[in-house]
């Protein structure tokens, strides 16, 4: 029941429900811009998905590109865009977003410690023209946590999954060194400055304070938000909105004991995470195959766009997806609790080296298995007539686990390791490949004939079947020791591994319909004023499809820079809450 007029408990100018990465850029530009900020987050900590992701941002053309040596110019991204979005729609969004982002990311550097670097070498996912190979993927700074003090603890954790001895972060340059640590001089040093460094940080704090990724970009926004006095209110969800003559004029929020009504003067936030974990819009907006897992946090229950619609909002669904995917394999807890399951995300560390197919129940490959994440997926949900490819097995010989690992297994482990995978049934093991298909419930005539084929192809590097190693993408994530090609060489004589894998979720892309200024349109098309949408909550601008590295964090931050300029323009107050500015000198200042 929609809460009665008047009677508010509080006003602000700006109320904000979500403190991921485009609730917080919303109340930090917010802040910066002299508007009375609240965040409202559903948990006791910041970051939301961003916190456990890798944290790249995809914003092309920034003046980073040019720092790093690989200057990268937005006509050049809109070309991109034009192959790769075409007719989907999203036009004046992605344009806005394209014209905004430079600016966004060069102010947060100005104004905050929110500081990226760009990547010299990292490409776009997918191959065409404007494909830029480096300078579009922006990579937080590092932070050193220990500023945060006992604010610390309101930072989410990455997932266990991706600390090493129960909660150091490792950054992705350190990986190999870590993992070898032996090899080298070099790397044995790092080894120990790294876990020097965080042997020490244990002795005082619950983990490692060297935070990178996405939780180093966490970090960064929060204590920008601390350095400016702004107030994320933990624990207080969003309960409904309210509607009045046509204007959402601000919300209800649960506290301990009861409820309070917060008044909005300039607009509400939606930043909450999307679709994910919403149970009715899950089922009907999810294909079937990709329904049970999720890489959200479990708190991501749709609550902004469940009530963006319980005021009339229009969900967008019709791009090539609802979901941005990855393919994620999965340790069962013994006993059978679900919930200290471990789900390894299978991103660039496997999938994309030589010497491994994914094969579907009827042993056939059915993708490029050094696609990214999303498309990888994006093939197991196909159905071509013979079903689809969920689950989906990823099947290499002994050299290839010695030499690369394969999910949770890491390369150069033992063989008593190797052993206690098998035990836990995580990794299957076949001295033939009919024993292992036999043990995945694979076709075994279709898996024999399947490596028999690639095999054939492979001993001269090449994949006529996929064209894996095509794309710059696909070599720059394989081994370039290999040759000719660094995603392909022959599957060898057994025993042969496999671990299966299946579709989740880590990013919507269905979601609340909204203006290039993030305003949320209604079933119409109109806008209702005083509702704005960012981050999972607004429908991606890219339409289903997946660009390149950071394609959900860049527009987060992007269109919650873009709503708090808006609002400041459009009638925003100072701190005192004295009278509007004129549009034109909150233009100017903006």
């Amino acid at each position: 029941m929609r809460a009665k007029m008047g009677g508010w408990d509080e006003e602000v100018d700006l109320l904000i429900f979500g403190a991921g990465a485009g609730g917080l850029t919303a109340g930090l530009v917010a802040a910066h811009e002299h508007l009375k900020v609240l965040i409202c987050e559903k948990t006791a900590q910041v970051g939301g998905i961003m916190s456990t992701s890798g944290g790249t941002v995809w914003v092309p053309g920034t003046d980073l590109s040019v720092e790093a040596g690989v200057p990268d110019k937005v006509e050049d991204a809109r070309r991109f865009l034009r192959a790769v979005v075409a007719d989907r729609g999203g036009d004046e969004a992605r344009e806005a977003f394209l014209q905004s982002g430079p600016e966004a990311i060069a102010e947060l550097g100005r104004i905050s410690e929110v500081k990226f670097v760009a990547a010299a070498a990292h490409p776009d996912y997918l191959a065409g023209p404007g494909a830029a190979f480096g300078g579009r993927a922006l990579v937080p700074l590092p932070f050193d946590a220990r500023v945060l003090g006992k604010a610390f603890a309101r930072v989410r954790p990455p997932r266990r999954e991706f600390m090493g001895l129960g909660g150091m972060m490792v950054a992705r340059a350190d990986l190999g060194m870590l993992l070898a640590p032996f090899d080298s001089w070099t790397n044995f040093k790092r080894t120990l400055a790294v876990v020097g460094r965080y042997a020490l940080d244990r002795l005082r704090y619950p983990r490692g304070t060297q935070l990178v990724m996405g939780n180093a970009l966490a970090a960064r926004l929060y204590y920008s938000l601390l350095q400016r006095r702004v107030e994320v209110r933990f624990e207080t969800p969003l309960v409904e909105l309210v509607r009045e003559q046509g204007r959402v004029t601000g919300a209800v929020v649960g506290v301990p004991g009861g409820r309070r009504r917060i008044r909005a003067r300039c607009g509400v936030v939606l930043a909450t995470g999307g679709v994910a974990r919403h149970p009715a819009l899950r089922k009907q907006l999810f294909p079937e195959g990709a329904r049970d897992l999720s890489l959200s946090p479990e708190t991501h229950t749709g609550d902004g766009v469940g009530q963006g619609q319980s005021v009339g909002a229009r969900i967008e669904s019709s791009g090539d997806s609802p979901g941005l995917w990855m393919p994620c394999s999965i340790l069962r807890a013994p006993g059978g609790d679900r919930s200290r399951d471990s789900v390894w995300p299978h991103i660039l560390l496997d999938r994309a080296k030589p010497g491994l197919i994914a094969v579907n129940s009827r042993g056939e490959r059915f993708v490029n298995e050094s696609n990214s994440y999303h498309d990888f997926v994006m093939g197991m949900l196909h159905d071509d007539g013979k079903g689809t490819s969920v689950p989906a097995h990823l099947v290499v010989d002994a050299a290839f686990i010695r030499q690369y690992g394969l999910g949770l297994l890491m390369a150069g482990r033992s063989a008593r390791r190797i052993s206690a995978f098998e035990r836990a049934g995580y990794l299957v093991k076949g001295n033939t490949l009919g024993e292992l298909a036999a043990k995945l419930g694979v076709d075994a005539a279709g898996l024999e004939r399947t490596v028999e084929t690639y095999n054939h192809a492979a001993e001269r590097g090449e994949d006529p079947a996929f064209h894996r190693g095509a794309s710059p993408m696909n070599r720059f994530n394989g081994d370039e020791a290999q040759k000719p090609n660094p995603c392909v060489r022959p599957i060898g004589n057994g025993p042969y591994y496999a671990v299966t894998v299946w579709p989740a979720d880590l990013a919507c892309s269905a979601g609340l319909d909204g203006s290039a200024n993030g305003e949320v349109f209604d079933e119409a098309g109109q806008v209702i004023p005083g509702l704005f949408a960012c981050g999972n909550d607004l429908a991606s601008i890219f339409r289903g499809t997946y660009p390149g590295p950071g394609t959900t964090l860049g527009p987060a931050i992007v269109f919650g820079w873009r709503i708090a300029k808006f609002v400041a323009r459009e009638g925003g107050r100072d701190a005192s809450g004295s009278q509007r500015r004129s549009d034109q000198a909150a233009a100017a200042k903006s």
